[in-house]
């Protein structure tokens, strides 16, 4: 993606369309394989990250594979991937999250490449840690403030 978008920066969308093509292709792959294995696709995963990593998915639905999709290495993406696939989570929130995490890192990837060319792979690289935490808490906290307030109030009247 940096390679082609510094060398060729009129082609960016283009290039950062394929690579997002190319990447939710690939989760879509991993997810079908991972719900028809069942939880034999989980085996290589500790017992405790797979419990989290459902209870997440369970809470917080297409936001948790979202985060996980902007998280950098070595975040365990490929857990959430598997474990959606696993656990039967909707295809079309599941995709339409890979597809919009996906969209954004690749590119802001591109915008990088475009904006600061050859040193843009040293700019990310010091970061995009930091972006991919940022857009991760803020979509924690938007998830966790919709769950607020959507919640109704209950009051109990004492005598």
């Amino acid at each position: 993606m940096l390679l082609l978008s510094t060398t060729y920066p009129r082609w960016m969308l283009l290039y950062a369309f394929m690579a997002t093509a190319g990447s939710a292709l690939g989760c879509l792959i991993l997810y079908l394989i991972s719900r028809r294995a069942g939880a034999r696709a989980l085996n290589r995963f500790s017992e405790i990250k797979q419990r989290r990593v459902r209870h997440w998915i369970e809470r917080y639905d297409a936001f948790a594979v979202l985060v996980a999709t902007l998280l950098p290495p070595p975040f365990p993406f490929k857990l959430f991937v598997v474990s959606a696939g696993v656990f039967r989570f909707s295809l079309l929130r599941f995709m339409l999250a890979i597809i919009v995490g996906r969209a954004f890192r690749f590119l802001l990837e591109g915008f990088f490449a475009v904006r600061y060319g050859v040193q843009a792979k040293e700019i990310l690289a010091r970061y995009y840690p930091w972006v991919g935490v940022g857009l991760a808490v803020g979509i924690i906290v938007f998830v966790l403030l919709r769950q607020k307030l959507k919640r109704p109030e209950i009051v109990i009247d004492h005598p």
